[in-house]
């Protein structure tokens, strides 16, 4: 395969702008395809105030380098939408659009026009695509051992968090992982004074009002509005007339009628968007309710969808007793959580709409950063291997479509069967990356995996990174989910087609005008 830079020759100078992107492409490209597979090593990000991040997350990488080439911007846009889509595979998605990238310029450099190879390349894509999902094999039931090897390939190999996602998925079930609106890496949240736990239910990062004299609350009802709560105000220059102060007064009066209902009606938590007045507050210690001001609309409505309450408006309050009760939320159990300096909300593992987060603890900030990365990974990868399948990993499944592209190539009339051999020789990328991450030699092994794949009729006999044996992948387990390599190869596919298609690069005047 044609990897590295691209020199430009004499006569070529027509390449310039194509081949200046594609080194820019390379050099992004280099900076994550050293974490490849199981033997892949970190990468150390710095910022300017010398706070630091180890991690070996594409995205990760990807979206706090400081990179100013348009291409290579690009480039990142692989990470991002994979990272948006299936939450997985960032680093593959992003290897393969560099070789994607490196072997359509190879093609084009040597003659072959670029609406040739786009146009075979986008045709080998798709023939990848649907390759590779006829080879995936459907994940049943959350008990099947593959899932479980799936989430242990994605986790790298972190067992407590591999137990900690498969113990949030049975709490969520199968039905609720296959809706494509819930997404359980959202549920993943990282503390450094934590320990590993999946709790059913929410945490909220808003402190309460005096928090450490928060009540803890039992079957207490909840409050959520999308409001301060405080009486409805009036303009000063009503107060000044006898009739507005008594009007004032009256708004007064009701404000404490509307509170005393609260609490009968056994409200223990009050979720404000806004403030709280001092009258309410006072009346809210005394009376033993919690109240957490400043809540983001994001959490009041996640809040709202797990215990039943409706947002309300300040007005509301004016609603009769039963009907205002009907509004209200309910949990068995609330309280301030003193360690993780966050409020408890229990769900109390409703069958209908279950709701857990994982808490993810580690000694310090950076660690744990990272290992709530590697959890959201996991749980992404679970949720896509449930939608779509598994197929073995290592790159095995590549392999084995890059042989049948190549195949298939021979068919195709035309000079886009070049662009379909562009994608074949990409797919052998992330194979190559992983043995060469391991110690050996790439060319070598691959050549030992595809004939061990011809000579069992399986594609997934590939390369053990420990011995250099050939192994049968999925037998050990090595599997990935198929729809983090189909999205992933659709989505480089997209991005390489548009640097291929750059003819030429100019600088955009200033928006303000032409400058002096």
């Amino acid at each position: 395969m044609s990897q590295g830079q691209q020199p430009i020759r004499e006569g070529e100078e027509r390449y310039a702008a194509l081949l200046n992107n594609s080194n820019a492409v390379r050099a992004i490209t280099s900076a994550v395809e050293g974490t490849l597979g199981p033997k892949g090593l970190d990468v150390m990000l710095v910022g300017d105030r010398g706070e630091v991040i180890i991690t070996n997350d594409g995205v990760t990488i990807l979206d706090k380098m400081d990179v100013s080439h348009p291409a290579a911007r690009l480039l990142i846009q692989v990470a991002r939408s994979q990272q948006k889509k299936v939450g997985d595979g960032t680093t593959t998605a992003t290897v393969l659009a560099g070789a994607l990238v490196q072997e359509g310029v190879s093609q084009i450099v040597r003659g072959v026009p670029a609406s040739k190879v786009v146009a075979g390349m986008q045709q080998g894509i798709k023939m990848a695509a649907e390759s590779l999902k006829g080879r995936a094999r459907e994940i049943q039931d959350l008990d099947d051992p593959l899932l479980t090897k799936a989430v242990y390939v994605a986790g790298r190999e972190r067992e407590d968090i591999v137990a900690l996602v498969m113990e949030a998925a049975s709490v969520i079930g199968i039905r609720k992982l296959k809706d494509p609106s819930y997404l359980l890496a959202d549920a993943v949240t990282a503390h450094e004074k934590g320990n590993n736990e999946v709790f059913e239910g929410l945490l909220l990062r808003q402190m309460p009002l005096y928090p450490y004299d928060a009540p803890i609350l039992e079957d207490t009802r909840i409050l959520v509005l999308h409001d301060a709560l405080e009486p409805e105000s009036m303009d000063e220059e009503v107060l000044t007339t006898e009739a507005g102060f008594g009007r004032y007064m009256e708004l007064r009066e009701r404000f404490s009628r509307e509170l005393q209902v609260l609490a009968e009606l056994g409200v223990g938590l009050i979720l404000l968007e806004k403030g709280i007045h001092p009258d309410a507050e006072q009346f809210c210690m005394d009376h033993g309710i919690m109240v957490i001001p400043r809540v983001s609309r994001k959490d009041l409505a996640r809040v709202s969808s797990m215990t039943g309450a409706v947002p309300l408006r300040r007005t509301a309050l004016h609603k009769e007793r039963d009907a205002l009760g009907r509004l209200l939320g309910d949990s068995p159990r609330a309280c301030y959580d003193e360690v993780l300096e966050r409020v408890r909300i229990s769900s109390g593992g409703q069958k209908e709409e279950p709701f857990v987060t994982l808490i993810v603890g580690a000694s310090t900030a950076e660690v744990v950063g990272e290992s709530a990365r590697i959890a959201a990974d996991a749980a992404s990868a679970l949720q896509a291997a449930i939608s779509g399948g598994i197929l073995p990993g290592g790159g095995t499944a590549e392999l084995a479509v890059s042989y049948e592209l190549e195949r298939q190539r021979e068919a195709v009339k035309g000079m886009e069967a070049f662009g379909i051999a562009a994608v074949a020789a990409a797919l052998r990328k992330p194979m190559s990356q992983i043995l060469l991450n391991a110690g050996y030699n790439p060319l070598e092994k691959i050549e030992e995996a595809r004939a061990a794949q011809l000579a069992e009729c399986c594609d997934g006999m590939g390369v053990d990174c420990d011995s250099g044996l050939v192994i049968h992948y999925e037998e050990k387990g090595i599997v990935d989910p198929a729809l983090v390599k189909i999205h992933g190869l659709q989505t480089a596919g997209e991005v390489a087609a548009a640097v291929l298609r750059i003819h030429n690069v100019i600088k955009m005047r200033s928006a303000h005008g032409y400058e002096e």
